[in-house]
């Protein structure tokens, strides 16, 4: 199974015209780290500019490098597309179907695993959400809880 393991932190760009409505789309923007038990999770993302957004994750365990998702929101064919590059391979694609204010959730039901991305902004916490088909064939759903980086600048 080709897993897309996305510690995610998301934004959402909607774009009409030619023109990428980014405004409001900055509650993203910062560093976000989750720590559980030996394994530390931290997200980074540059506030949008020009529609688009690019970002980086990676995954420590026990003070190791375990993994890492080099990570970008930019429209595709008029639509605010999230581009997950684990490992730095090739990019997967996940198209907006939803948000709101402070959440946003993308799409690819042509994936294995994860099929939908999803973000939501809580204040200072940042949730995410992967999910899809789990080996099973159900549902599974894999949560991220995360706070802003300790003596992390604040965007």
């Amino acid at each position: 199974m080709k897993c897309i393991a996305t510690g995610v932190g998301l934004g959402l760009c909607l774009w009409s015209a030619g023109a990428c409505a980014g405004d409001g789309l900055d509650w993203l923007a910062g560093q976000w780290c989750s720590q559980a038990g030996e394994e530390r999770i931290e997200e980074s993302w540059l506030p949008f500019a020009d529609g688009r957004s690019y970002g980086v994750s990676r995954t420590l365990r026990g003070g190791r490098v375990s993994g890492f998702e080099f990570l970008r929101i930019e429209p595709v064919d008029g639509v605010a597309t999230y581009l997950a590059q684990p490992g730095g391979r090739a990019a997967t694609a996940f198209k907006r179907t939803t948000g709101g204010e402070g959440w946003v959730r993308f799409e690819n039901s042509a994936h294995d695993f994860p099929r939908r991305i999803e973000y939501r902004r809580e204040g200072e916490r940042l949730r995410a959400e992967i999910a899809g088909p789990g080996r099973d064939g159900k549902e599974m759903r894999i949560p991220f809880e995360y706070a802003r980086c300790k003596g992390a600048p604040t965007p």
